[in-house]
């Protein structure tokens, strides 16, 4: 999105609340949205915006993750990923630094067929 009469690159967005401006261009706030099934083998999600996924991929993610979970410590993970990210931006383009936003999430999926544990037995 550019200003009219402007020749400074705006800002690129298809999606945004309550931005009066932005909806008289065409960017819509109607969510984009995807469903999927967890399963046993999911252990954790990680929602982030452009400035974690500009220059690491799906794999370096997990990986960046991964110890974290198996000690329980999301927030270790989400410091931990946003540390990596400004590093990758930072030897990628120096003088920009994109917005770098993560939430991690861990998961305890119990299958139908998986009984309660007896922590959740005695809740």
């Amino acid at each position: 999105m550019w200003l009219k009469h402007e020749d400074i690159p705006g800002l690129a967005m298809t999606r945004s609340f309550g931005d009066e401006a932005a909806a008289r261009v065409g960017v819509v706030a109607e969510p984009e949205i995807l469903e999927l099934d967890l399963g046993k083998d999911d252990k954790f999600l990680v929602l982030a915006s452009d400035g974690v996924w500009e220059f690491l991929s799906n794999e370096d993610v997990a990986q960046i993750v991964r110890p974290f979970f198996e000690k329980r410590n999301a927030e270790g993970a989400a410091e931990a990923l946003v540390r990596e990210s400004y590093l990758k931006w930072k030897s990628e383009e120096d003088d920009i630094i994109d917005d770098i936003t993560c939430v991690i999430v861990f998961l305890d999926v119990k299958m139908d067929q998986q009984a309660p544990s007896e922590q959740q037995l005695q809740i």
